[in-house]
């Protein structure tokens, strides 16, 4: 017989962690990480394990609910993985974000909570992103509630998005209040489409069906993007896609991938276009950016108009400077700020990435920028700040681990008068800053939530050399 689960009562919800958990903690201080609850609750919680310093369990009871609690919007909330926090309202959303950038701070960083400033806000907490990535599955998800009924279960195909830890399942999604509507318009009609043209779905554990994935980019400019994803050669694929196009003239980009790989990544496939221009275009402030299948660039546009002005606030920029911009993607940041600078030099270990860099400097009529395709680590060495010249500012946007050691101790050699450190994980960020603080005070820092109902918060920090 297996260990019965063991139950604890009347425990109080006193924060939120990573990934959407929240914390809770019983009067003999033991911390338990739980889902769907927030900080207010007090919960009945079945222990699932026992960790060295702390449980995991799930609410089996709710014996009181937060004030800070507001109903969900979307349907399918606590079901997709997705929008984790949409049950708290969002001033508390934007304490608790302000709180993890001020601990990480002040804990990691050892940085003076003074300089931190008030978080700057999303002002559409719905609809905000510009990409959605779908998946189609032989396999539906079903709710707790299909699985305990007594009828029989419809077990149909699904089109939506991944349940938390179900590689092979998918939640079927009606409505997603993350894109515009368009957006769930054009995957219902998808759905319709191959399910009157029995268009089998993928089988993810045995690779079989022809549906694969459906990735769906828009602009603020009013474009749009398609790019499906096939298992395989079909005759069916270019009717779909003529019909897609007749029945939404919206998508100004149409393509498709032929993607025989056991992974879904189509960064090293050929992207076959279909339909329309090869890229669509967003604009922030004065600078264009052609967007292509394989583009990354942030998918909170508005926000991403606050994170780079937030940049340019800090950087002062007077016209003369050299400017060093790591980990530049597609040179986004590079291009935004290279009107105020004298020469921009952006890396970035993606070699796609750049390529998109030069063409978006060409298409901007943008001639003081360098763009270099490598790891930073082994790009920004001694001999690159002698061949490009001492940077007047370092602005550095790494991935969510953070700078390389090797990285940052080029950058205390260079001792480039200003750093601006764009984090998407501030405790990343806060290490990174401790290290630099053998030579560097941070003199300014300001949260933004870019991902509205996520635990995600970026956070931009000024440092001077001291």
């Amino acid at each position: 017989m297996g260990r019965k689960k063991k139950m604890v009562y009347d425990v109080p919800v006193v924060d939120v962690a990573d990934r959407g958990k929240s914390v809770a903690k019983d009067a003999e201080g033991r911390v338990y990480f739980i889902d769907k609850a927030v900080p207010g609750d007090v919960v009945d919680i079945l222990v699932l394990k026992k960790k060295k310093s702390f449980f995991q369990g799930i609410v089996k009871e709710y014996k009181k609910k937060s004030e800070d609690r507001v109903e969900p919007r979307c349907e399918h909330f606590g079901v997709c993985g997705g929008c984790k926090w949409q049950h708290l309202d969002y001033e508390a959303q934007l304490r608790f974000k302000s709180n993890t950038v001020l601990n990480a701070m002040t804990r990691i960083g050892n940085v003076d909570p003074s300089v931190i400033k008030p978080i700057r806000r999303a002002d559409e907490i719905f609809n905000y992103r510009n990409k959605l990535e779908y998946s189609f599955s032989n396999k539906r998800w079903l709710t707790d509630a299909e699985i305990q009924t007594d009828g029989k279960i419809n077990q149909s195909p699904a089109l939506g998005f991944h349940a938390p830890g179900a590689f092979d399942k998918v939640v079927d999604v009606n409505t997603c209040h993350l894109q515009e509507d368009l957006s769930n318009d054009i995957r219902n009609l998808v759905r319709e489409y191959t399910q009157e043209h029995q268009l089998e779905y993928y089988d993810a554990r045995v690779h079989t069906g022809l549906m694969r994935n459906m990735i769906l980019r828009n602009t603020t400019l009013g474009q749009w993007m398609m790019i499906m994803s096939f298992a395989h050669e079909d005759e069916a694929i270019i009717p779909m896609m003529n019909r897609l196009k007749e029945q939404f003239p919206q998508i100004t980009s149409m393509h498709y991938v032929i993607n025989k790989k056991l992974n879904d990544t189509i960064l090293d496939q050929d992207i076959i276009l279909h339909h329309g221009e090869p890229f669509i275009i967003e604009q922030l402030g004065e600078v264009q950016y052609k967007i292509g299948p394989k583009s990354f660039f942030q998918t909170n546009t508005a926000q991403a108009k606050v994170l780079f002005d937030t940049i340019v606030e800090f950087a002062e920029l007077k016209g003369d400077e050299n400017v060093y911009d790591l980990y530049t993607g597609l040179g986004s940041i590079a291009l935004y700020v290279s009107k105020s600078a004298n020469h921009v030099t952006g890396i970035e270990e993606v070699e796609a990435a750049i390529v998109d860099a030069k063409e978006n400097a060409r298409f901007n009529g943008i001639d003081n920028s360098t763009f270099y395709a490598g790891d930073v680590k082994d790009i920004l060495t001694p001999e690159f700040s002698q061949k490009h010249g001492k940077p007047d500012l370092v602005i550095t946007d790494p991935p969510r681990v953070g700078m390389h050691k090797d990285v940052v101790q080029t950058l205390l050699k260079l001792e480039a008068p200003r750093i601006v450190y764009v984090s998407c994980n501030p405790a990343t960020q806060a290490r990174d800053l401790e290290l630099l603080s053998e030579k560097y005070v941070a003199k300014l820092m300001q949260p933004v939530d870019m991902f509205p109902h996520t635990h995600h918060i970026e956070n931009v920090a000024l440092l001077e050399l001291k």
